[in-house]
Parts: C-alpha cells; sequence; structure tokens
C-alpha cells in the first residue's frame, strides 16, 4: 500500500519521518528468516543459558555450553554482542527463541571459506594433530592437509608443526559434505613468490643488503635474501683463508652482503660478504715496509715455504730459502708449523699480485759477512761433508757457511774419478782453507794440503841416474808401475825391462809385490812423471864387470912385467 493510499503525502517532512518509525516498530515484531545470521548483545547469563537480545520482541536463549571454554570459562558477559541465528530444529522455550552462536559461526566460517577459495586468499590455520596421510588443521572446521602438501621440500617432521598456526590455501572445499582439503605448500609457494618479486625489484648489482645463512656447502653459503636465494661463494666470505664457510658462518646467521651479480631472467643472485669491508692489500704498502719486522700466524707449511697471516686477508710467504743460512732445509716443517706465531723481516712487497716476501734467517747476521773474520787462508777448520758432486764435496765447516773442496784438492797421488772414493757423506774431516771470497759466498778448501807433497818431496831428494828401491803394484801393456815412496809412482817401460826366458808378450817379467832396485832414467816434475829402468843397471853391472875384468888384467900385466925386470933369466 503507497503513501497517498494511506493518507499521507510524501511530500511532508514530518509524516515521512512518522512513517519510517512505523516501519522500524513494526519490523521488531517480523520473525527472523532462517539462515540469518543477527547480531545480538547479551543481556542476561543463567547456569544454562545466555540471554540475547536480537530485537525480536523476546529475547532468544543460547546453550551456555556454546559459551563455555574447554577450561570451564564463560566467554562472554552482558553487554558482549555475539552473532546468533535462529535454532528451528529446537522448539520455543518458555517464550523465548532458541538460538544458536556455534551454527552462526560456523555458517559465517564456511561463507569466509569459500570467499577464500573463489579468490584464492591465503588463511590460517592451526595444526591439530597428524593422522593418516597428513594432518588436521582447524581454519574454522577441521581441514585435512596431505603430506605432500606440507612444504615444497621433503618434510620428515611432521611433529614439529603440532600447535602451531600456519598460512594455508584451500585447495578443495565441499561446504555440503563438510570436506576441505588445504596447502601449507602453496601458501609458502606465493608468500616466497611475493617476497622474491618484491626482492627482486628492490635489489642491483653493487647493492649492499642484508639475509640470512640458509644453507652452508663445500663451495659456499646460501642466503636467504627474501623469498630468493643468493649464493656467498667460499671465496668471497673473506679476504682470509677460509677452508670450509663452516668456519666462518652459521645457519641463521643474519650477514650483509653486496650484489655481485644480478641474473633477473633466471633468478640467480652472486653475493660476495669481503666487499663490503674494504680490501686490506689497499694498505699493505704503507704497513708494511721491506726491512720491518712482523709478527703472523702460520697458516699454511709446503714443500717450498711456510704462508704467514700478518691480518685477516693478508698473507705473506717465508720460502725456504729465507728460512736459514744453512743449506741443510729439507721441508720447511722441520722450523715451524701451522699455528705458530712467529716473527719474520719483510723482504718484497707486491700489492697488484697480493704477495708479500718474508723471512726469518734475515733476523740474524749473514755469516758470510764476517766470514773473513773468523777464519784466514792456510788456517785449519773441521767440518762435515754435507754433498758430494762431481767436482767435488761440500763441507759445512758452521751453521750457513759451506766450502767446497775440489776433487784435485783431496789427494796428491791419486787421480780420482769422484770424490766418493775419497771422502763419504757425513764424514767429519779436516781441511785447510786455500781462499775466502765473501761477496761471492765462496770458500775454498783442500784436504790434500794437511800433508806435505809426496811427489815435491821425492824429486827435492832424487834425480836421474841415481838408483832407487822399488815395489812393483800393477802392470800394464806398456811396462810396470812401481812404488817408489807413500803415494808416489814411476814408470818402468817394457822397453827399460831387459829380456828374460820366462818373458812373453802380455806377461810382465816381474811379479806383482816383487822389490827390485830401479835406475831413475828421466823426471818430469810439473807432470808427475818418474821414468824407471832395470836394463840401465844390468848395463851398468855389465859395464862394471868388464872394467873390473880390465883393471884386473892390467894389474896382472904390470905385475908380471915387474917380475921380468926383477929376473931377467928366470
Amino acid at each position: 500500500m503507497s503513501a497517498e493510499e494511506d493518507g499521507l503525502a510524501p511530500g511532508f517532512p514530518g509524516d515521512q519521518e512518522d512513517y519510517q518509525h512505523m516501519l522500524e516498530d513494526y519490523s521488531h515484531y517480523a520473525p527472523p528468516a532462517e539462515g540469518e545470521v543477527l547480531q545480538g548483545t547479551v543481556v542476561g547469563l543463567t547456569t544454562k543459558h545466555a540471554l540475547v537480545d536480537i530485537g525480536f520482541k523476546s529475547e532468544g536463549m543460547v546453550p551456555i555450553h556454546e559459551f563455555t571454554a574447554p577450561d570451564g570459562t564463560i566467554t562472554v558477559r552482558s553487554g558482549d554482542t555475539v552473532e546468533v541465528m535462529v535454532d528451528r530444529a529446537a522448539s520455543q522455550a518458555e517464550g523465548y527463541l532458541v538460538l544458536s552462536h556455534t551454527r552462526a559461526a560456523r555458517l559465517k566460517i564456511w561463507d569466509t571459506l569459500e570467499d577464500a577459495y573463489r579468490r584464492n586468499l591465503l588463511v590460517s590455520g592451526r595444526v591439530l594433530e597428524k593422522t593418516k596421510g597428513g594432518l588436521s588443521v582447524d581454519v574454522g572446521v577441521v581441514a585435512f592437509m596431505p603430506g605432500s602438501q606440507v612444504d615444497s621440500r621433503p618434510f620428515h617432521n611432521l611433529d614439529s608443526l603440532i600447535g602451531g598456526d600456519v598460512p594455508v590455501k584451500i585447495l578443495k572445499l565441499n561446504r555440503r559434505r563438510g570436506n576441505v582439503v588445504v596447502s601449507r605448500k602453496a601458501a609458502l609457494e606465493e608468500e616466497t613468490s611475493g617476497r622474491k618479486a618484491d626482492t627482486l625489484s628492490h635489489i642491483e648489482e653493487g647493492s649492499v643488503i642484508t639475509g640470512v645463512v640458509k644453507n652452508l656447502t663445500d663451495y659456499g653459503v646460501f642466503i636467504d635474501l627474501g623469498g630468493i636465494d643468493g649464493l656467498l661463494h667460499v671465496s668471497d666470505i673473506s679476504y682470509g683463508r677460509i677452508g670450509h664457510p663452516s668456519e666462518a658462518l652459521s645457519v641463521g646467521d643474519e650477514v650483509t652482503v653486496k650484489v655481485l651479480k644480478l641474473d633477473r631472467d633466471k633468478e640467480r643472485v652472486s653475493l660476495g660478504m669481503k666487499q663490503v669491508a674494504p680490501d686490506p692489500w689497499s694498505l699493505v704498502p704503507e704497513r708494511y715496509q721491506p726491512g720491518s719486522r712482523v709478527i703472523g700466524r702460520v697458516v699454511s707449511v709446503t714443500d717450498y715455504g711456510a704462508f704467514i697471516e700478518l691480518e685477516p686477508g693478508v698473507e705473506g710467504l717465508i720460502h725456504i730459502s729465507e728460512m736459514t743460512w744453512s743449506r741443510r732445509m729439507k721441508h720447511p716443517g722441520k722450523v715451524c708449523k701451522i699455528g705458530d706465531q712467529v716473527e719474520a723481516v719483510v723482504l718484497e712487497v707486491k700489492t697488484d699480485q697480493h704477495r708479500v716476501s718474508l723471512g726469518i734467517k734475515q733476523l740474524e747476521a749473514d755469516p758470510w759477512t764476517t766470514v773473513a773474520e773468523r777464519y784466514a787462508a792456510g788456517s785449519l777448520v773441521e767440518g762435515r761433508v754435507r754433498k758430494l758432486t762431481e767436482f767435488g764435496a761440500f763441507v759445512e765447516i758452521e751453521e750457513g757457511i759451506d766450502g767446497l773442496v775440489h776433487i784435485s784438492d783431496l789427494t796428491w797421488t791419486k787421480r780420482l774419478k769422484h770424490p766418493s772414493e775419497a771422502v763419504k757423506k757425513g764424514q767429519i774431516i779436516q781441511a785447510v782453507v786455500l781462499n775466502i771470497d765473501p761477496g761471492n759466498r765462496r770458500l775454498s778448501l783442500g784436504v790434500k794440503q794437511l800433508q806435505p807433497d809426496s811427489w815435491e818431496t821425492f824429486f827435492h831428494s832424487h834425480s836421474p841416474g841415481d838408483l832407487v828401491r822399488g815395489r812393483v803394484t800393477r802392470a800394464a801393456k806398456f811396462g810396470l808401475f812401481v812404488e817408489l815412496a807413500p803415494e808416489v809412482e814411476g814408470l818402468c817401460h817394457n822397453s827399460e825391462i831387459p829380456p828374460g826366458p820366462d818373458r812373453t808378450k802380455d806377461v810382465p817379467l816381474l811379479p806383482i809385490g816383487a822389490e827390485l832396485d830401479f835406475k831413475i832414467v828421466k823426471m818430469v816434475e810439473s807432470e808427475k812423471k818418474i821414468g824407471l829402468s832395470l836394463k840401465a843397471i844390468s848395463e851398468e853391472e855389465e859395464r862394471t864387470r868388464l872394467e873390473d875384468y880390465h883393471r884386473q888384467a892390467a894389474a896382472a900385466t904390470v905385475t908380471m912385467e915387474q917380475a921380468m925386470k926383477r929376473n931377467p933369466k928366470g
């Protein structure tokens, strides 16, 4: 019925307001529609019910257990606003409408879930318990989360989620059957995708950002930058030496890193942590001047030297040749080991190559600078044979000072093919200093000079024509070698050996070891050659016998002539 039929003039404000109030008054008496969710106010509480004013002509009652928490406490009080709906299944009691808060809440929850499912929104759920094949999750109603939907990676500890709130997405929903299937995996992936897109939109190469250590590997660290992982290579963690990332970082650490390389298409981010700080090598030329002394820690020992950490990111090398003035060093491990604190002298700095050369032996004076003060030519020294070569023997007479005994200075007489025929490695020997050259770090020694030269003595005391006693020592095709004095030999050529009945071409007339008198027929002192002769002795004896015979014959003749003079008649 229109306002005109009721005799009301719509153009008059006073009449319009009265009409509106009348409609509101009558609406109080209209019964609520089935399934309609109403806002009510709690006006009273009894042991069994909560009285709720829903604006109807009479108040409604809600069973008190619908407002009772698990611990028995009542969750509402007078004056609270609650959502309810008429419970048509229940009869009206004592003039009150029977209301249900639970049905109203459930109805609203399903509406919310359907809206979230339709709009692909995230909802929050509390994990209740582990069930066959997955988890039960309270999203307002009990939903099922399959194990495959818990995480994007295999997730073995489902118990760790029980009792916790997790974001989920609704995969399936059937309101009529009351079935809901949810996924935490989808929610995490969406959240990660959003964070990833946001992160990629805010970073550039050269950006300095923070992240959280997510995983450690042998080759580097994965850093969670917010939805996207960046790789921090082990070589970019520190300017110092790091064998494994775990030496510097742990999972969960928050770190500040620099974006070194960014590939948005492949969503790859290369990070550097050491690049956030200044390169310590930029200050090396100022901090480590050649000749200065430094203290560092041994971080590595190799066959050729030891690496010393002078400060984080700056290492120096002590080469094996710079560890001791002695040449006996076989391995740097004999001098230092990893972890030792050592003092060294800076020898050279090459900043562009990140190299600092260090030395330990320079902490002490070079013994060659004062060797001339301790030794003089002609002085007697003693040392150990350290090394043998084809041309001589190196003898260490003190730490860092080696002298060379040339093969020609080992003996006066023997012709050596190798020094090992006269001395052995490790043998302690005495020698005479022949020459000192500190500038070239050379010291010449002689062993034969410890004894007088047997050849020189022999040449000074004998001359050609002398008779000498000798012993046959060895035979050759061209003659016999005869020892005339210790370490002095002469040669008696075949032409100087008288022929004998037993002599053949290859068999000497005289046996080895035979001692005979020989005549010196030749002496060459510069070549240490002495020529001997047996034939000369035989010829001399023959001449002597002949001369004796002639003397005797002449004497007999004279005697006869004298006798005839005394007795002419006889």
